[in-house]
This record gives structure tokens, sequence and C-alpha cells, in this order.
């Protein structure tokens, strides 16, 4: 099957962004008293966008609004430090510019903040993606297929030509629920077997083999 759409995840798919996100939530972490976590602890937290990575590393006891002040201190934390140490894994801009020469359309499709999703994708991936869309007001989070079909709908691209890219359970639960087939990355933040626990049944162990599936 020769994909015309190829949707990516952000967060451990394009981008190796966890120690930049691990130094937002110590930062607010240390700031309302809490255990720091470790880089290895944030990346298992990661998938279920920023709020739930708070909640999940200050712990399940802390009450809601603290968290919600947590989440507002770490959004501003984020926005100037989102490209301290972010870089995308190696190999990703090369094949997102083959699948651009190829002439195959290109989005991202993530549960990070979206006014970061658009930073990290115009910094690091320049006229490479044809759409970007991050967790915003008025839409659903992945695993919610909401996200996916606006990408489809704003690329005027067909369901059946697309597939979605990404390196959790959460990714493999939103092609699912959107009606793609998911290809799984061995390189991001869950392991081969975690990613065969939750289903996935198409696994690339590296950005060479992918551009193989994807025939660029």
């Amino acid at each position: 099957m020769k994909y015309t759409t190829i949707l990516f995840d952000l967060d451990g798919t394009i981008l190796n962004t966890v120690e930049d996100l691990n130094g937002s939530l110590n930062f607010v972490l240390k700031k309302y008293g809490l255990p720091l976590r470790s880089v290895k602890e944030t990346a298992r937290f990661l998938g279920n966008g920023i709020r739930r990575l708070i909640e999940l590393g200050a712990g399940e006891t802390v009450p809601a609004e603290t968290v919600d002040a947590m989440f507002a201190d770490f959004k501003a934390h984020y926005e100037v430090h989102c490209l301290d140490k972010t870089r995308p894994y190696e190999g990703i801009p090369e094949l997102v510019a083959a699948l651009r020469a190829a002439g195959r359309k290109t989005a991202v499709v993530s549960n990070k903040a979206d006014f970061a999703v658009q930073e990290l994708v115009e910094r690091f991936f320049p006229g490479l993606f044809d759409f970007a869309v991050g967790e915003r007001e008025g839409v659903r989070r992945k695993p919610a297929p909401d996200s996916v079909n606006e990408a489809l709908k704003q690329l005027h691209a067909a369901r059946d030509e697309a597939v979605y890219i990404g390196d959790s359970e959460v990714d493999i639960a939103t092609a699912k629920n959107a009606g793609l087939p998911c290809v799984c990355v061995a390189w991001g933040f869950r392991s081969e077997e975690q990613l065969h626990e939750a289903g996935g049944e198409t696994i690339v162990p590296s950005v060479a083999d992918l551009r193989q599936l994807l025939g660029v």
C-alpha cells in the first residue's frame, strides 16, 4: 500500500523532547515542594498531554486546584525552554523531506500544547509539514480521533490512503479510533514489548526501516 498522507505524532516520534519536558516538570515540582522526577519517569508519563504529565509527576493526591496552578507555571516555563535540548531524531528531517519530494502530504498530530507544536515544527521542520495541530480548547485529545480528522480535512486527504505514525499506546488507540493503520516506532518513549502489549502490529526499529516501509 502506498500511503499518500503521512500523519506523525511529535514527542518520541519525530522529536526527542523528553529532557526539556523533564526540566519544566521538575521546575514546577520544585516550586510546589514535590519530589523531582527522572528523565525515564517523565518519558513514561508522556502521551496524554501536559496536564496528565503534571498529574502523574505530582502524584494522584495533589489537589486539582494545585495541578491547575502547576499547569499554568509549566506552560510559561516550557514556552521559554522548549528548544533547550529538544532535537529531531536522526534521519527524520530527511525522511519528511523525501516524502514531500515524492508528493506525499504530511502533518503532525500531537497531544502537546498547540503553541509548542507550532513553534517546534517551525523551528525544526520549516516548510516540511502541510499541517500541524496540538492540544487546544474545543478539540478532544488523542486517543479521540478529532485532531486526526481535522488534519485529514485540512489536507483534503483520503482516509483509506493515510497512515498514522507514533510511539505509544495512545497513538495505537488514536489510529484505531480514526480508522487508520498505525506504524509504531521503536526509538521513542515506549519499548517494543510495550507497543506489542498495546496492540501494535507494525513496529519499525529504525528510521531506515520506516523509509523503506513508506517507499522513500
